[in-house]
């Protein structure tokens, strides 16, 4: 790759702000080269402090959002100002920061992972990333009667936990199912070697907790990434051609986070350890692709959180509809209609309440007469009149938190 690195570098007074939280960013990011800054969030308590070599506004730069932080000078500062733009090139300059901003993603997503686990079951506890869940995994899907994710939850525990005293119990199980699971039963060990890897739908690519050595990159279809959390399960994004995921476990050397699973027939591409490492260093825009997409997966992520925090339960799943909007940046006109690419039922699962309360939820939706369903799929006749909705909540949402501060 060709092209002349062009970086600035700014200075910037003690106490001054830097950047401004629902700013725009501009696809421009920092690195501090002097001083230490600080940083807080709206939805937070925690401020945290940055110092030479951290860097901040990389999350809304890769992902062309507003900045979802303030950012203050603790001290004079000398700060390196990137464009999104540049970054290709100052991966192919210096890897050992590409490198640094790929872990620092990676264990910020892990972190917002179980601070969601935690507002979605009211909880203070997170469910352990231990190789022994891979049963309870298991059960949940068995018990819900979804035999293909039964089948690989329960193979894989059989496979890492051959001395847990529930070995047995899922052996029965397997032989149990295996009929009812012929789907996956090919997908259980794909070779090493075999990097193109073609699922059919239903079938579970990955599962929470089991250990990882490969990411993904989808080249066709989509991708349903779950978590089952207290028995329920909670669908965390829908992926689709040209995202990756798996880069958690891989990067960190630690048990996946959520599981995979093909929603329709899904091509993909898998990345072990050794072609990774080669990809930072011979593949610049491959890897600022993937830094592009964890910066938008982590941009969601933060905006799932601030759905959680919302106290009116009806508020949530209009906020939630909105998030899926935003994802897809769409150019939002009067007027304009928008077809969701999912249901009522995996709408209810992204809020994360029990099926049977959602539809209740759901009903009051579909009594404006705004919305409805078009093969299956939530149609919306005029997008700005979501936001309206959304408005008006958010709204009566702020007015509730400050009677509560009173």
């Amino acid at each position: 790759m060709s092209g002349q690195l062009q970086l600035s570098v700014v200075n910037v007074y003690k106490g001054a702000y830097i950047i401004f939280e629902g700013k725009p960013s501009n696809g421009k990011f920092f690195i501090i080269k002097k001083g230490t800054v600080e940083v807080s969030r709206n939805d937070a308590s925690v401020v945290e402090t940055l110092n030479p070599g951290d860097f901040f506004g990389v999350i809304s730069a890769m992902s062309n959002r507003k900045y979802i932080e303030t950012v203050i000078a603790q001290t004079d500062v000398s700060l390196i100002v990137v464009n999104k733009n540049q970054f290709p090139i100052l991966i192919q300059k210096n890897t050992p920061i590409a490198m640094k901003i790929i872990l620092s993603f990676s264990k910020r997503l892990r972190e917002l992972d179980k601070s969601i686990a935690e507002l979605s079951t009211e909880s203070r506890t997170t469910s352990i990333e231990d190789v022994v869940n891979l049963y309870n995994i298991g059960d949940y899907y068995y018990q819900q009667k979804q035999y293909n994710q039964a089948f690989y939850a329960f193979s894989k525990f059989v496979q890492h936990c051959e001395n847990n005293d529930f070995v047995s119990k899922a052996k029965e199980i397997l032989s149990e199912i295996k009929d009812k699971a012929h789907d996956q039963f090919e997908y259980l060990n794909p070779k090493a070697d075999d990097f193109k890897r073609v699922y059919k739908d239903n079938t579970m690519i990955c599962c929470e907790h089991e250990p990882g050595n490969e990411l993904f990159i989808i080249q066709e279809g989509q991708i349903k990434i779950t978590k089952v959390i207290q028995n329920k399960e909670v669908l965390l994004a829908v992926l689709k051609e040209g995202d990756i995921f798996g880069e958690m476990a891989l990067i960190e050397n630690k048990p996946r986070s959520a599981s995979a699973i093909a929603f329709g027939t899904t091509k993909v591409m898998a990345v072990n350890k050794n072609n990774f490492e080669a990809m930072i260093s011979n593949q610049p825009q491959l890897v600022a692709r993937l830094i592009s997409l964890l910066a938008e997966r982590t941009w969601v992520v933060y905006r799932q959180l601030t759905n959680l925090t919302k106290t009116d339960l009806q508020a949530r799943f209009y906020d939630m509809l909105l998030i899926q909007i935003e994802k897809e940046k769409v150019d939002i006109y009067p007027k304009d209609s928008y077809t969701f690419n999912f249901g009522p039922k995996e709408l209810i699962t992204m809020v994360g309440v029990d099926q049977t309360v959602g539809k209740e939820y759901i009903n009051e939706i579909f009594k404006k007469d705004k919305f409805s369903l078009k093969d299956g799929k939530i149609h919306l006749s005029e997008i700005d009149e979501l936001i309206k909705i959304n408005n008006y909540y958010t709204k009566v949402d702020e007015l509730k938190r400050r009677d509560r501060s009173k």
